[in-house]
């Protein structure tokens, strides 16, 4: 990147002045914000904001910024982030049998609709081990069941580590992660349908079909101990109607969680989440 830039995401107890605090510490060592994006949840008595700003010219070394910030934040009780834009970050992308989104994640990485690296795919079986193999991206089989699922998550925790993973996205993924594992790595994000909770376990669309239904929807959220509860990042939703068949809700579906998946993978490695409490706040 030529012009790198550092973004802040900042939560804090709503206060006067806050926004003055923050631009001044920008301003006062010479750098120029080219972006600011603020919210106040009234209700949690929060106050949240994204600001980024150009590292050239910036008094500081990337090194002295996250000291020199936190002497302003910490009295101000505030829980902040601070990204470089110029950081590459690391993907690992767990699949299980579907392949839509897995697809779309590598030709949108390789289209450059955001920048990652993705060295490494995870699943509980092979059939997918041929995409990775086009793409040559390595390929680790993890077979999971409920007798050995805390020493294949360990080898899982393993390879994250090995291949320096910052983000694990689940790429439709069909197998519970525990919550041992989240505590451990909790930068993981689930796409799944928004058919939960009327439509749980197998053959959701087909139960949607029976029942007639309108709409269907994608959910992308962080993964949290909470199965599918996790703070939502991104979501949609699709007309069907009478003339659709299940083959029809199948293939909206699937384009739906392609996209809704997608956003939200972008807008994380773009800084532009916020999370607290079980909420996010999503920066445009």
């Amino acid at each position: 990147m030529i012009n790198p830039t550092a973004t802040l995401l900042i939560s804090c107890p709503d206060q006067r002045g806050l926004v003055a605090k923050f631009a001044n510490f920008i301003y006062s060592n010479g750098g120029n914000i080219i972006h600011a994006d603020q919210h106040t949840d009234f209700a949690a008595g929060l106050f949240l904001t994204r600001i980024e700003w150009q590292l050239e010219g910036f008094n500081l070394p990337r090194e002295f910024i996250a000291p020199a910030f936190n002497a302003i934040a910490q009295p101000l009780g505030a829980k902040w982030e601070i990204r470089f834009s110029d950081t590459v970050p690391r993907i690992a992308i767990w699949v299980s049998r579907q392949d839509h989104c897995l697809f779309d994640l590598i030709w949108r990485q390789r289209a450059k609709e955001f920048i990652a690296e993705i060295p490494l795919i995870i699943s509980n079986h092979s059939n997918l081990k041929v995409v990775a193999e086009q793409f040559n991206i390595n390929f680790q089989h993890i077979s999971i069941t409920k007798d050995n699922k805390t020493e294949q998550e360990i080898q899982q925790l393993e390879l994250l580590r090995q291949y320096k993973i910052d983000l694990v996205v689940l790429a439709k993924y069909m197998q519970i992660v525990s919550a041992d594992f989240i505590s451990q790595f909790p930068q993981i994000i689930n796409i799944h349908h928004s058919f939960l909770p009327a439509f749980i376990g197998a053959n959701p669309y087909h139960r949607a079909f029976e029942r007639g239904v309108k709409i269907i929807g994608a959910t992308a959220h962080y993964a949290t101990a909470d199965l599918d509860a996790g703070p939502i990042i991104e979501q949609d939703v699709v007309r069907v109607s009478h003339r659709d068949e299940v083959d029809d809700l199948v293939r909206k579906g699937k384009d739906l969680e392609r996209v809704v998946l997608a956003r939200a993978v972008r807008s994380h490695l773009q800084n532009r989440v916020l999370v607290y409490g079980n909420r996010t706040v999503v920066f445009e």
